[in-house]
């Protein structure tokens, strides 16, 4: 199988490339930019091209016989890859059908993590703990992950954790052996137009799934081949681990850990045949969670007092605070700064009043004009004042650029020991590793 795939060098795209290379692929593709993986596609002997994506790399491609052009979300209809693609009469697909493929050829069991929030850490911890504790997993997480590469598949390998995106309903692709979602609130206006449109994804992704596990705020709610229900009570069998069983940093960061360690003791259950999981397997587990060293763009430590978090969203900001207030008090800090760039204009529209409360407890913050992409044209552009307006602590925000001036602001409270904390899911980040990992 020749595949071709444009927008190879992203979160998005890199770590299905690596796991379709390591299953026995031939894989090459194009990006505009050496995006987060690049560098672990080129180790691992991936043809990849940065260029402008004009056709010439993929038409020099079909004398060698491409026969499946994969493509991101962002592509255009009238793409030049894309147009040469089906020029040509080359399959054509989005990500979601090549991942459904692989799973389905290579026999595995999928753990899909699916959720507005939370699924990129929970899937990575879920990779982590299963690696620790030796259970055979292929995996695609994405965002780079220190600890190995961020897509994954050996011989012999039977589960498959996979990070399930509800963009573009990507998601309702698959039909997961076990489904694990951190939380679910409205997203991705552009995509579902109202909220009951979202919830219905969810709905119709947890039907299509044999077994999910979800976290209600409440109590763990676990459905096993849709007859058994299982509650917080713990039980030799299946235990439910509690966020209180962890010492993570933040709130947030323990209930990821949580659903993530019972996914765990799941596939260990299945893998000894439905054993009765013991007391070891469970310590071992939480040892693992507690040890887990974090992953790129969540809480990424840039350098001394700097953080890096992917939080876009009024809920991730809150729980990304809550980390930031327990490394504060562990490392006995000042306070902690915020700098925000909120992502795309059409989502704005849509929780902009989310923000009230969100940032209650920072001691300042820096609002940076929104990240524009895949915007309706027609909605007014919400600007910086408009967002501090509307907070509970507007007193503590102001307006900013990414300039050297705000660089410098933020020298002044690094100086005075205070955290650092930016949250974007745009290119503020790659200002402020330039600015502060030198």
């Amino acid at each position: 199988m020749n595949l071709y795939i444009s927008g190879i060098a992203g979160t998005g795209l890199g770590p299905l490339a690596l796991m379709a290379k390591q299953a026995g692929m031939n894989v090459c593709g194009t990006d505009l930019a050496k995006g987060a993986i690049f560098d672990e596609l080129v180790k691992a002997g991936v043809d990849v091209r940065v260029e402008p994506q004009d056709g010439e790399f993929l038409k020099e491609k079909l004398k060698d016989g491409a026969d499946w052009f994969v493509y991101t979300s962002a592509l255009k209809e009238d793409h030049p890859e894309l147009v040469v693609a089906r020029e040509n009469g080359i399959k054509c697909t989005k990500r979601d059908e090549l991942t459904e493929y692989l799973v389905e050829k290579l026999g595995l069991k999928m753990v899909a993590v699916a959720g507005t929030h939370g699924k990129t850490t929970t899937t990575a911890m879920i990779v982590w703990a299963a690696l620790k504790c030796g259970l055979p997993v292929s995996y695609i997480v994405g965002t780079t992950l220190g600890f190995a590469p961020s897509g994954s598949y050996k011989p012999g390998d039977k589960y498959f954790v996979y990070e399930a995106d509800e963009y573009d309903r990507n998601f309702l692709r698959y039909h997961p052996w076990l489904a694990v979602i951190p939380s679910v609130s409205y997203d991705h206006p552009d995509i579902y137009p109202t909220r009951e449109e979202y919830n219905e994804a969810f709905s119709q992704f947890e039907s299509q799934s044999r077994r999910v596990l979800k976290y209600d705020s409440e109590r763990y709610t676990s459905v096993y081949d849709k007859k058994e229900v299982m509650s917080s009570e713990r039980d030799e069998k299946r235990r439910v681990f509690l966020p209180s069983d962890f010492r993570l940093a933040g709130e947030a960061r323990r209930i990821d850990a949580s659903l993530a360690a019972t996914a765990v003791l799941e596939m260990i259950n299945d893998y000894n045949d439905g054993q009765i999981m013991t007391k070891c397997d469970a310590e071992m587990v939480i040892k693992a969670m507690d040890d887990f060293p974090g992953i790129g763009r969540r809480f990424e430590r840039i350098c001394e007092g700097v953080y890096s978090d992917y939080a876009h969203h009024p809920e991730e900001i809150a729980a990304t605070l809550g980390v930031a207030f327990d490394e504060k008090r562990r490392l006995g800090k000042a306070g902690v700064v915020v700098v925000y760039q909120p992502h795309q204009n059409t989502r704005q529209h849509e929780v902009k009043d989310g923000y009230k409360n969100a940032f209650l407890g920072a001691d300042k913050i820096f609002w940076l004009p929104t990240y524009l992409t895949r915007e309706n044209e027609s909605l007014r552009i919400i600007t910086p004042n408009d967002f501090i307006g509307g907070l509970d602590n507007a007193e503590r925000a102001e307006v900013a650029e990414l300039d050297d001036e705000l660089g410098e602001k933020l020298k002044e409270y690094l100086n005075d020991d205070y955290i650092v904390v930016l949250m974007t899911a745009g290119p503020a980040d790659g200002w402020l590793r330039e600015k502060f990992s030198k």
